[in-house]
């Protein structure tokens, strides 16, 4: 029999082949699906957390690219080391002293976006059936990772200081959790920033029991209203992992961003990201290296807080004129997200198909929560939109809420 005759003959069946439970019992991000949404024509979306377009800084990137490629020619397109190269480590780390938090290059592994330190910690950390700490609410990509690897969850409630800290001693001793889990800064998706009492406090609690805490910080910068609060890892130390990320303050396409640990845990997060995907992209380390290097990112971000801020300012406006007394929102400091609680008895995920019928989108709370049980909540975005299409979409928004409750 011929080649040609038999694979007409025998064909290939991949539904049936033999994939791993775990992987089977996979979901996809609900936030992706909404976003498929959202990009049909005349859909204004609030549902991810896209940076605004209009604040990539395009031309200056196009001349970073062209200065780094005449400067390092072939070696920005070569294979790099799995911790990434070192002119990128090394000004990460003096920024992140810079931003109060003493680091080395040492303390420094370069990653294919945050997504990849948080994938690389739970890699790192834990077998099926572990428990970690997280915020409730907390990050639906973070529980994605987590959940792949068959984790386990002890919630932490929060209020508007962030993580309730003095319910986590007692969940350590009845869980003894791999890790704790925070996005202390601007948090996704309520927006609320852990106050500086209950920062030390938590740092307190994990030195007592030698829990590590990653501190997922891709806000953390995008500060528009309100003080600083010392950064985690700055209380911490070697008890905190800290993720970074250039997806906010530069671009997500660039997919840069870095773990900041202990040089003791370093070698094992470099040999698990190294099995993953050898190093990350060596062109783009150098491009951001360059944007660095050229001292316009300051400059940069400023002109973020500047235009971040005015859309958060005009959606908090908007709501108050639009939504229901019945509801109550954060008014966050800084970040890309806000948080909407309605009333118990309102689903925001059946809600959701009234709102795509008015064109707009969010997303529910319920994949918030690990174990999905509430449902009277929304995250908004504000950060891409304009300021005009806020308008628009929050005036759209509130009559379908008026409509859902009557």
């Amino acid at each position: 029999m011929s080649k040609e005759l038999f694979a007409a003959v025998i064909k290939a069946d991949p539904e049936k082949w033999h994939y791993a439970p775990h992987v089977l019992s996979l979901e996809s991000s609900i936030i992706r699906e909404i976003l498929k949404i959202s990009s049909k024509p005349g859909v204004i979306s609030f549902a991810g957390g896209y940076p605004g377009p209009e604040m990539f800084p395009t031309e200056e990137m196009k001349k970073a690219a062209a200065e780094m490629i005449d400067e390092y020619k072939s070696t920005a397109l070569q294979y790099s080391l799995s911790m990434g190269i070192n002119q990128l480590r090394e000004a990460i780390a003096a920024r992140e002293t810079r931003l109060g938090s003493p680091t080395k290059m040492e303390n420094i592994i370069v990653t294919s976006g945050s997504q990849q330190g948080i994938d690389v910690c739970a890699r790192t950390f834990i077998d099926p059936g572990d428990y970690i700490i997280t915020e409730y609410p907390t990050y639906v990509g973070a529980l994605q990772a987590f959940n792949f690897y068959q984790a386990r969850y002890a919630t932490v409630d929060m209020d508007h200081d962030g993580m309730l800290v003095d319910q986590v001693e007692a969940a350590i001793k009845k869980y003894n959790p791999k890790m704790i889990y925070t996005v202390s800064n601007f948090q996704n998706p309520t927006g609320i920033t852990m106050s500086l009492e209950r920062r030390r406090a938590l740092v307190d609690i994990a030195l007592k029991y030698n829990v590590p805490i990653i501190d997922d910080n891709p806000y953390g910068e995008l500060r528009y209203a309100g003080e600083d609060v010392p950064s985690m890892k700055s209380i911490g130390g070697d008890i905190v992992i800290s993720l970074g990320t250039f997806s906010k303050i530069l671009a997500p396409g660039l997919r840069i961003a870095w773990m900041n640990a202990s040089e003791k845990v370093l070698p094992t997060f470099e040999r698990v990201k190294q099995s993953g995907d050898l190093h990350t992209n060596t062109f783009t380390q150098f491009m951001v290296y360059a944007f660095l290097k050229s001292g316009k990112l300051e400059g940069h971000i400023q002109k973020l807080i500047k235009g971040y801020g005015e859309k958060r300012n005009t959606m908090l406006r908007e709501m108050e004129k639009n939504f229901p007394a019945e509801l109550s929102w954060t008014k966050p400091d800084g970040g890309l997200f806000l948080w909407v609680d309605m009333p118990k008895h309102i689903s925001g995920s059946k809600m959701l198909p009234l709102a795509i019928e008015e064109k707009v989108v969010y997303v529910y709370g319920a994949p918030f929560y690990p174990d999905g049980r509430y449902d009277n909540n929304m995250r908004l975005n504000f950060s891409h939109a304009t300021p005009e299409t806020i308008v628009e979409g929050i005036k759209r928004l509130g009559i379908v809420i008026k409509k859902f409750m009557t």
